[in-house]
């Protein structure tokens, strides 16, 4: 026992938490822990993803506090288990564990700093609720008790809370100083594992919630970072992945986005992490519908929806892209009037603008532009300022004016520019290009369409390609002795692809990618991989 007990210490020190899970169980097994190892025990479990046996080992620990006449820390035992069960939605025996830490608080009539942790259920709660004043009064009291008590993790939680709900209440940098301030002491490693974990998603998400693509950025690369250092973490990991996917597929790095959500949705699936499989599924859908990959994005967003995601906005751009405008249009309506939350509307409403303009409605789709234009206000977020002035100029095209159209568009495509985000920089440009075709400037119409057209190309946006060349009437030059396949194995053969990369790019086997490869050198009599990329490029095929 004293050798495992040594080995599950010193593994908890170094942050393995698998390796320590597994040594404080095995010494558990030989011989009752007592409670300073119970609480590591309980902690590593539940950093693995051992959700019931951390619950047992806090449960136990919680017993034996008791038995021991230490009501103060047999609180903050049953605070811990609150947190478990209620991340895992076990919200019945979450409140009764809450209730009966409070009890304790009470009848021992102590100042204590657990007094402060408590409080911040209740305010969590408010938050959820909305009653984000009530958030607010209760976070500040409770992060006064930290500080009085020189209580890190309940001084940090307290702040976190704090600035969530300033930012709610419309005190954005006020509430963004205090995330800030929060992601601080966990980098500076001021907090317990768990602490760190709950503090790096929650403000990963509330600048999600901001639209603050700087921030979301910078601490998403912190808290894969800090991940990282953790052996053996399963907790936290699905929502950083999941954003920091986001930020990718933003800045035009689709495949490598691809690839990392498929990896990571299979990950969620074996350690049950439900959320994180939905968003997971709905990220590969955005991705496959933005490379032209339909039927692919049609069934990860079915996917999404079984595992609780909803599908929209992306379902419902597929739908556009597919020409259904009237099915696109029915279920974006739907769901923007279902949403009432600031957040949700706002990444609803991009998608809301541009299908009505496709379904004519150019009223309803000002009125989705004045909100986004509102939200962007509030918020003084540049990527929401892109946004609204990328809708702005679609609406003012479609309303036939296109001299105040092309002045919204600039402003946008310069937004867009800045934050680095090819793709909707290149959407800008083919609405650029209507605009100055409407105004009769058809050379810079078409050099916009061929900027716009060399983006998508980039990106490998296939439908988006298309068409633009429908607009510009580009004709491509093609080989008549080649299948509308084989010139696309021939492209990324001339893109350096191996035919393994190839296969997954097309959703073929390698196989039947080498007997692709084989009729090509065939047909145009060519020895080699390296002649067929010269043939691609002297004859205009990429």
């Amino acid at each position: 026992m004293a050798d495992a007990l040594d080995a599950g210490r010193d593994a908890f020190a170094r942050r393995a938490w698998a390796e320590a899970y597994a040594e404080l169980t095995t010494a558990d097994r030989i011989a009752p822990l007592d409670v300073e190892d119970l609480e590591r025990l309980a902690r590593a479990a539940f950093l693995v993803g051992r959700d019931g046996e951390s619950t047992d080992a806090w449960s136990r620990a919680y017993q034996q506090l008791l038995s021991q006449e230490q009501p103060i820390r047999a609180a903050r035992c049953a605070y811990w288990l609150w947190f478990g069960l209620h991340s895992r939605g076990g919200q019945a025996a979450a409140g009764g564990w809450l209730a009966r830490g409070q009890r304790l608080i009470a009848e021992a009539g102590q100042d204590c700093a657990e007094q402060g942790l408590l409080l911040l259920p209740v305010g969590l709660k408010n938050l959820w609720e909305g009653d984000y004043e009530a958030a607010y009064a209760i976070s500040r009291q409770a992060a006064q008790i930290g500080q009085r008590f020189a209580d890190a993790d309940v001084t940090i939680l307290s702040r976190l809370l704090q600035g969530q709900a300033l930012a709610r209440l419309g005190r954005v940098s006020e509430g963004a100083a205090l995330l800030d301030e929060s992601m601080v002491a966990v980098t500076s490693s001021e907090v317990a594992p768990a602490v760190a974990g709950l503090v790096y998603c929650a403000v990963i998400q509330a600048c999600h919630e901001l639209f603050d693509l700087r921030r979301a950025q910078e601490w998403t690369a912190a808290a894969a970072q800090w991940c990282e250092g953790q052996q053996g973490l399963v907790m936290y990991r699905g929502q950083c992945t999941i954003h920091r996917t986001e930020i990718m597929q933003l800045h035009g790095a689709w495949t490598d986005a691809l690839d990392e959500v498929r990896q990571a949705c299979q990950r969620f699936i074996e350690t049950g992490e439900i959320w994180s499989v939905g968003a997971a599924f709905y990220q590969q859908g955005d991705l496959h519908r933005l490379r032209g990959e339909f039927d692919h994005a049609e069934e990860a967003y079915r996917e999404a929806s079984r595992r609780g995601r909803d599908p929209q906005p992306g379902l419902a751009l597929l739908r556009l892209t597919q020409g259904q405008v009237d099915a696109a249009a029915a279920a974006i309506r739907r769901s923007v009037g279902e949403s009432s939350a600031r957040a949700a509307r706002a990444r609803l409403l991009p998608a809301y603008v541009e299908i009505l303009v496709a379904a004519g409605d150019v009223d309803g789709a000002r009125a989705g532009v004045e909100e986004l234009q509102a939200a962007a206000a509030e918020l003084d977020a540049p990527l929401l300022y892109a946004v609204a002035a990328h809708a702005e100029g679609a609406v003012l095209l479609a309303a036939e004016d296109p001299a105040a159209a092309l002045s919204a568009l600039r402003r946008a495509w310069k937004l867009w520019q800045e934050l680095d985000v090819p793709y909707e920089a290149g959407r800008v440009r083919v609405l650029l290009a209507q605009a100055c075709r409407a105004i009769g400037d058809e050379d810079t119409a078409r050099m916009e369409l061929d900027a716009a057209r060399w983006v998508f190309q980039q990106l490998g946006a296939v439908s988006d390609v298309a068409r633009v060349e429908a607009l510009a009437g580009y004709r491509e030059r093609r080989d008549a002795r080649l299948t509308e396949r084989e010139i696309q194995v021939l492209r990324l053969v001339a893109a350096g692809k191996t035919n393994r990369g190839i296969a997954g790019d097309l959703f073929l086997s390698e196989k039947t990618v080498a007997r692709h490869m084989s009729n090509i050198l065939t047909k145009l009599d060519l020895p080699s991989r390296s002649a067929a990329t010269a043939y691609a490029y002297e004859n205009g095929l990429v």
